[in-house]
């Protein structure tokens, strides 16, 4: 049942995501070809190749839910192939030949190119020294703060983007903010303390050192996310 609750959950949250990226997009560069639909099934294949390595070959065994309402719940809902046949079909009713033929190489080829450099990503962090740093008798997971940084950075880079070029009430605007900067923290913090705790780390022996680490990785990902809107004013 937790898995159906997680799976609901990621699922509504990943298309709701969906729906406001690609409609961003669409807004932005115009409905003259599939933009928004391979937007979000670049990002999406990417966080995939990314996260398996993070979630999933780490197996952080208590974090199993948690893991399904992320990559099959969430991923599985932000992208969509069932809309990229539809709009490849519509480009070949309308004669667009061309369009229909990049619509497939480009969705294809390149989709499947950033799932392996996401995971070629995720190896890399994961493959020295256990992806943990030993410090003052603990350890840091460099290599998921590394990972949640990343992330954070894409999100923050997407609602920037889509802050400038989609149209829509201020109050709006603050909501989605507030509500997706809150809920990333805090699910991405959870996840570092139920590594920690995967490792021998308990709330009462070790509540000093968990806090550490969730204070940096809420201060990196906020660092990452303030680097993204930087970077979308540069756009």
């Amino acid at each position: 049942m937790n898995h159906i609750i997680g799976l609901a959950l990621g699922g509504a949250c990943g298309s709701t995501l969906r729906f406001l990226v690609s409609t961003g997009i669409y807004q932005w560069l115009g409905r003259g070809f599939p933009y928004g639909t391979l937007t979000v099934n670049l990002i999406g294949s990417f966080l995939l190749g990314l996260l398996t390595e993070a979630l999933v070959l780490q197996r952080v065994a208590i974090a199993l839910e948690y893991r399904t309402a992320i990559l099959v719940g969430f991923i599985g809902a932000f992208t969509t192939f069932s809309t990229f046949a539809l709009e490849t079909v519509y480009l070949l009713e309308q004669g667009n030949f061309s369009k229909a033929a990049l619509n497939v190489l480009v969705s294809v080829a390149a989709c499947v190119f950033v799932v392996w450099i996401g995971l070629c990503s995720g190896r890399y962090l994961f493959s020295h020294a256990n992806a943990v740093v030993q410090w003052q008798g603990g350890m840091i997971p460099y290599a998921m703060l590394v990972v949640n940084a990343l992330v954070a950075f894409l999100i923050g880079l997407i609602a920037a983007i889509l802050s400038q070029k989609v149209t829509l009430p201020i109050e709006y605007h603050a909501a989605i903010i507030i509500i997706t900067v809150g809920a990333y923290l805090t699910l991405s913090g959870l996840y570092l303390v139920m590594y920690l705790i995967e490792h021998g780390y308990t709330i009462v022996q070790h509540a000093k050192a968990m806090l550490t680490v969730f204070a940096g990785n809420t201060l990196m990902c906020l660092f990452a996310m303030w680097l993204a809107l930087w970077a979308a004013k540069q756009v």
